[in-house]
């Protein structure tokens, strides 16, 4: 069998990923993009793919494919509905950064909350070791203790960063966006009340039509002014622009994102303006890629593989 891996990039140079092998001959290629996607696929029958497009602009002439494994858990990158067509299968792999996306949510509400660059410039700047007392809080900062924390989209992310909120003693509120959650550990809310009384908002819901845009300028006017928002989701739930507004204007006090309408970022996205680490905390893309959870990733698309292989029907969404 012949497989071709488009991008090798995303599975890290730390992890390994050679178990692919045992199921035929692997042609590896470090980044795929739209212009070369055709040629990367060329003959092959297993597609490992994260973001390259798989429609049929770019499989017409792949005759032998039988199977796209997405590195990944969202697939809006294939047309599912030509792969179909084909019979192509498309499978792909939930749960597997769960842990990695929580800790990251904490990692930045922390380091927003309690300032944090702030006074790592303030000890590594010298100021600390010229003042005469033993401490320095000359820039506020609280506690998640007793704060209410709303959480949109109460699936397994937000499960677990629920936890782990009511873990440090918050009052966890959540909204479901298609009104459909089977949640009930958790008080349930509308979107409205969920942004009024929230101190954090933490995003973790897929994009569709019904959240593309989600948190815009209305939304972020009836947040808390002092208020931090963390988008670890999808890059277009939050409206870049209108966030940095509201960021200038002093409508929320900070907010750390690990996605962005377009990535990389663009020279055009205002946010890349804001300098300031205590008002916006930007990350790669990257709570997903612990270690971990990216050797967890290749060891389920192993398997999805081998159920292939086998016969049988695994993490298939285009049945």
């Amino acid at each position: 069998m012949k497989i071709a891996f488009l991008e090798s990039v995303n599975a890290g140079e730390d992890v390994d990923i050679s178990c692919f092998e045992k199921y035929g001959e692997v042609k590896y290629y470090r980044n795929t993009v739209k212009d070369n996607t055709a040629e990367h696929v060329g003959d092959a029958e297993v597609v490992i793919v994260n973001k390259a497009p798989m429609n049929e602009e770019t499989l017409q002439n792949a005759a032998d494919l039988k199977l796209i494994c997405e590195f990944a858990t969202g697939f809006d990158n294939v047309d599912l509905e030509y792969c179909k067509k084909r019979g192509i299968k498309v499978c792909n792999v939930t749960n597997y950064s769960t842990e990695a996306v929580a800790q990251h949510t904490f990692t930045m509400v922390l380091f927003l909350l309690e300032k944090i660059s702030h006074y790592d410039r303030f000890v590594k700047s010298g100021e600390y070791g010229a003042q005469d007392r033993f401490s320095n809080f000359d820039v506020p900062f609280g506690e998640l203790y007793d704060k209410t924390w709303g959480i949109i989209g109460m699936g397994h992310i937000g499960r677990s960063v629920a936890r782990i909120a009511q873990g440090f003693g918050c009052h966890v509120i959540f909204y479901s966006v298609t009104g459909k959650s089977s949640c009930t550990e958790y008080e349930r809310v509308e979107f409205d009340e969920l942004l009024s009384r929230a101190d954090f908002v933490s995003v973790h819901c897929p994009l569709s039509e019904l959240t593309r845009d989600l948190i815009d300028k209305e939304a972020l006017s009836k947040m808390k002014k002092s208020a931090i928002l963390i988008n670890v989701a999808r890059g277009p739930v939050v409206n870049n622009k209108d966030l940095y507004e509201a960021l200038m204007e002093g409508q929320i006090e900070a907010a750390g994102l690990d996605v962005l309408e377009k990535e990389p970022i663009r020279p055009d996205n205002p946010l890349g303006k804001i300098t300031d680490s205590t008002k916006l905390l930007i990350t790669p893309h990257m709570a997903w890629a612990s270690r971990e959870a990216r050797q967890r990733l290749v060891n389920e698309v192993c398997l999805n593989i081998e159920a292939f292989l086998a016969g049988e029907d695994r993490n298939v969404v285009n049945p």
